[in-house]
């Protein structure tokens, strides 16, 4: 069974119950706007500290400073934290970050070295929280608005796609790279990236991540 907190008014509750069968509501407390931070809490993944502005990070790892504003991405996710230790496995090389969220992939991996570091993403605000995030980190990358499933992408070394398990197998045959990072789907699934072998896989907490390689060429 899934639960959805949703926060609003009267006009938020009638909607919900147009379009479910069960809903409850309740009074908060003044300030619920701000109570996400409570749960926005700092990690450490191999040589990274990612976390939020509020907080402050460690000596002696790689801060990458994220507020995920009205994007998806703070760092905390299994299929995030899968993504970022693959890609402290690879030597650094262009890459493209393949629905950015708030951009956490993608300047995670300006900070290890990577270069001409493309993010990607459908949604206005998961660009606006990048391009945020991306001052904030002193990085440099290139964020731009694109339909991931219609545009043609640029060819690059390494992609990291962390998307839903649909989307990526329809991405696959139309990427371009030496190395596929992938994640956003269960470890029961049954992953199908067509053209490529999967040469490394990670699991945490009922999520799934893999590195994938072309069957032929591309590398």
């Amino acid at each position: 069974m899934l639960e959805l907190a949703v926060y609003g008014g009267p006009e938020v509750e009638e909607a919900l119950r147009a379009s479910f069968t069960a809903v409850r509501s309740e009074l908060v407390e003044p300030g619920w706007e701000d109570n996400w931070r409570a749960f926005h809490r700092p990690v450490e993944i191999g040589k990274l500290w990612v976390g939020p502005p509020w907080e402050e990070p460690p000596q002696g790892l790689l801060p990458v400073v994220i507020d995920p504003g009205g994007a998806f991405g703070t760092g905390a996710h299994p299929t995030t934290r899968l993504c970022l230790e693959l890609l402290q496995e690879l030597e650094p090389a262009s890459l493209l970050d393949i629905g950015c969220g708030s951009g956490v992939l993608a300047i995670a991996a300006a900070k290890l070295g990577f270069s001409s570091v493309v993010a990607l993403d459908n949604d206005p605000e998961a660009i606006e929280a990048t391009l945020t995030n991306t001052k904030a980190n002193g990085v440099s990358l290139d964020a731009r608005l694109a339909d991931v499933l219609a545009a043609s992408l640029p060819p690059v070394e390494v992609a990291v796609c962390n998307i839903s398990l649909q989307a990526l197998e329809e991405l696959a045959s139309g990427l371009e790279c030496g190395t596929l990072v992938a994640s956003g789907f269960l470890a029961s699934d049954d992953l199908r990236l067509a053209g490529y072998s999967v040469v490394r896989r990670q699991e945490q907490a009922d999520w799934a991540a893999v590195v994938a390689r072309p069957e032929r060429g591309g590398e």
